[in-house]
């Protein structure tokens, strides 16, 4: 079965990810230096799933191939595990989403470039409430979910969204590969969680989904994240990456044979069916066309949701004893967010850019 694990763990990646950088006994950002091969990590959900079959399909090779390197796709049975070493730096780039590579890697003084922005959550992620359709019935109630985590996220915003706040609640941490179990509870009548737990969660009798990823669009989002040092060092590394993922995502949003054979063998690595994985697809908002990405890393909104990724994280302690406003965190046209002199995540848009304009 095609699971989630890519969002959970939050807390002990930032433990983590704390440990490593304090622990290491060299620099986190040290000077890369020019080579020609590379380890890109990847865990299974339904949006990193064009990495893996890239490889398997050639394309990886041929990209490689036209900047003379080498580039190897792993992958990492485990989300957490492939985030840590990738803050470890036994791997030059890995798939995670937007919260945790503020949290991990660039909280832990990791040097980070996202520079794909693969795709957003629009449905993926729910609020389900039993025996009620209206979200302010939530208050009171104890919600069920994985704590510190993007479902822990998407709870705040839904609770803002009625304005309720999270001490009108009482969170209950249940582990993702328990908790489309525990909803059959009738203890249990309020829960978050995200597909495909959540497309089982649905069908418990009394269940409404009252809130929604799709309600909170381009803000839980997947991205590809490589070493900074190491991509100014190997600025082709960019390029191959960007052109891997722009040929295979056209061709699995082909409505045709080719696309269909494309997203079953997706499906197939990662486990499930092609219908459940059509299902997972059609909730997961795909930026298929590199202008499309380019627009949403440069557009204002993406400062402010990871304005709120950011002040959500530092509320729930992710940053440690510190604060948010510690790190800072660089976009498109210069802008800024936090500390300015300790900039380690960096929305970077330029290899994107030469995607759409034909450039790579």
């Amino acid at each position: 079965m095609l699971n989630g694990i890519r969002r959970t763990g939050a807390l002990v990646l930032a433990a983590c990810a704390m440990m490593i950088a304090s622990c290491s006994s060299e620099p986190q950002q040290s000077a890369a230096e020019s080579k020609t091969d590379f380890r890109i990590g990847w865990s299974i959900y339904a949006g990193w799933m064009p990495w893996p079959y890239a490889e398997q399909a050639g394309i990886v090779k041929k990209w490689a191939d036209k900047y003379g390197i080498e580039i190897d796709i792993v992958q990492v049975n485990d989300y957490v595990e492939s985030v840590n070493q990738y803050t470890a730096g036994q791997l030059d780039g890995v798939t995670v989403a937007n919260m945790d590579a503020l949290t991990i890697p660039a909280a832990g003084g990791k040097d980070t470039s996202a520079i794909i922005v693969g795709d957003y959550s629009n449905g993926n992620d729910g609020v389900l409430l039993k025996g009620s359709s209206n979200l302010a019935d939530i208050k009171g109630r104890q919600v069920n979910l994985v704590e510190l985590s993007v479902s822990h996220y998407l709870l705040a915003r839904a609770l803002e969204s009625v304005k309720l706040k999270m001490t009108d609640v009482r969170t209950v941490n249940t582990a993702d590969a328990d908790i489309a179990g525990a909803f059959t509870s009738p203890d249990v009548t309020a829960a978050v969680a995200w597909n495909p737990q959540l497309l089982t969660m649905k069908q418990v009798k009394g269940a409404n989904e009252v809130f929604s990823s799709a309600d909170i669009p381009g803000e839980i989002l997947d991205l590809l994240v490589v070493d900074t040092a190491t991509l100014k060092a190997n600025p082709n590394l960019g390029k191959a990456l960007a052109g891997i993922w722009y040929e295979t995502v056209a061709l699995m949003m082909q409505q045709d044979e080719k696309g269909a054979e494309a997203r079953a063998a997706m499906a197939r690595l990662a486990g499930t069916t092609p219908e459940l994985f059509e299902q997972q697809l059609a909730t997961t908002f795909l930026y298929a066309e590199p202008q499309q990405a380019v627009a949403a890393t440069s557009a204002p909104s993406l400062v402010e949701t990871m304005t709120r990724v950011r002040d959500f994280s530092s509320a729930q302690g992710l940053f440690g004893q510190g604060s948010g406003d510690m790190i800072g965190m660089s976009f498109p046209g210069g802008r800024t967010l936090g500390n300015k002199d300790n900039v380690t995540l960096r929305f970077d848009e330029s290899f994107m850019k030469m995607a759409a304009e034909g450039g790579l």
